[in-house]
C-alpha cells in the first residue's frame, strides 16, 4: 500500500499565490494588436476536504498577457458564491469565457470577496478570513496560448483541503483563513480515470498517484460509489482507494493508463472486508 496520499503535488506546478488588493486601477486594454481571436474558457473544480461546505464568492475573473501587472482583461464578473465541495468527482463550473486576441496570456486571477466567503464545520458557519484585505486577487501563472478560432479551456484545481487553514486563535475572532492553493492545466492536454467502488458504504477517498505523488483526488459518490479523477497528464498511475469505513480494506490498482482527451473506465473496484 502507498502511504503518501495526503502529500498533494498537482499536475501543473502548484503556484505560490500572491494576494493582491483590489482597486489598483489596472487597465482592461493593451492586450496586443492582433486581429485574430480565440476563446478562453475558465473552469474550476476541487479536491475533497473534511468540511461540510467551503464557500468562496468570486467577484471577477481576469487574465493578463504582460510581464508586468498591467493589461488585465476581465473574462467574466460572476458575482457568485461557489461551494468548492460541490465541485469534486469530475464536477466543474464555468467561471467565464471571452473572445481574446491571439497570444500567450501569462497570468490569471480571481477576485474573491471575503465578506461572502465562509466555511461550514459541524453544522456551524464560520467566516473565511483573507489575510491581505476584504477584497483580494488570487493570482497565478498559466501561460495560456490562445490560437485563432480555437477555444482554450483552462482548468483550475482549487484545493480546498490545503487552502483552508485553521488558525486556532479564538481571541482574534478569526478561526479559519483562506490561503488559496490552485493548480492550472490545459484541459485539451489531459485525460481522466473513472470507475465505481463497492460496497458503497465504504465511503472511500480515491487517489491518482504517480511516482509516489498524489496528482488528483476525489471522494466516491455516496449514492452509487462512482468516482472520476480529472485533469491528469498522459501517463501511468496507481489508483488508490482509501475507505473511511474501517470495515473495509484499502485497495491499489496499478498500471492505470491515462491518454489525452480520453477517460479510462476501470469498472467496479470491489473492496474486501477486514
Amino acid at each position: 500500500m502507498l502511504s503518501k496520499k495526503l502529500s498533494f503535488v498537482p499536475i501543473a506546478v502548484i503556484f505560490a499565490l500572491s494576494i493582491l488588493i483590489v482597486g489598483c486601477g489596472e487597465s482592461d486594454s493593451g492586450v496586443g494588436v492582433s486581429s485574430e481571436t480565440g476563446i478562453l474558457e475558465v473552469q474550476m473544480h476541487d479536491a475533497p476536504a473534511n468540511y461540510e461546505e467551503v464557500n468562496i464568492f468570486v467577484k471577477s475573473v481576469e487574465v493578463n498577457n504582460a510581464d508586468t501587472d498591467t493589461g488585465w482583461v476581465i473574462i467574466n464578473e460572476p458575482q457568485q458564491k461557489y461551494d468548492l465541495l460541490e465541485l469534486t468527482n469530475g464536477a466543474t463550473t464555468v467561471l467565464g469565457s471571452k473572445e481574446l486576441e491571439a497570444g500567450t496570456y501569462e497570468q490569471i486571477r480571481l477576485i474573491v470577496t471575503q465578506a461572502q466567503s465562509s466555511i461550514v464545520v459541524d453544522g456551524k458557519s464560520h467566516d473565511l478570513f483573507i489575510p491581505s484585505g476584504p477584497q483580494t486577487g488570487v493570482k497565478l501563472s498559466v501561460n495560456a496560448e490562445i490560437k485563432p478560432d480555437i477555444t482554450y479551456t483552462l482548468l483550475l484545481d482549487f484545493d480546498a483541503a490545503r487552502s483552508v487553514v485553521e488558525r486556532g486563535n479564538e481571541k482574534s475572532g478569526v478561526r479559519y483563513l483562506l490561503k488559496p492553493v490552485i493548480s492550472a492545466s490545459n484541459q485539451a492536454e489531459t485525460g481522466n480515470i473513472a470507475g465505481s467502488i463497492e460496497p458503497v458504504d465504504a465511503n472511500p477517498f480515491v487517489y491518482a498517484i504517480a511516482d509516489s505523488d498524489t496528482l488528483s483526488s476525489t471522494k466516491a459518490d455516496t449514492s452509487d460509489g462512482s468516482f472520476k479523477l480529472i485533469g491528469l497528464e498522459e501517463g501511468t498511475y496507481t489508483v488508490s482507494v482509501d475507505p473511511t469505513n474501517d470495515t473495509y480494506q484499502a485497495s491499489d490498482t496499478s498500471g492505470v493508463e491515462v491518454t489525452i482527451d480520453e477517460t479510462n473506465e476501470l469498472g467496479t473496484i470491489q473492496l474486501s472486508r477486514n
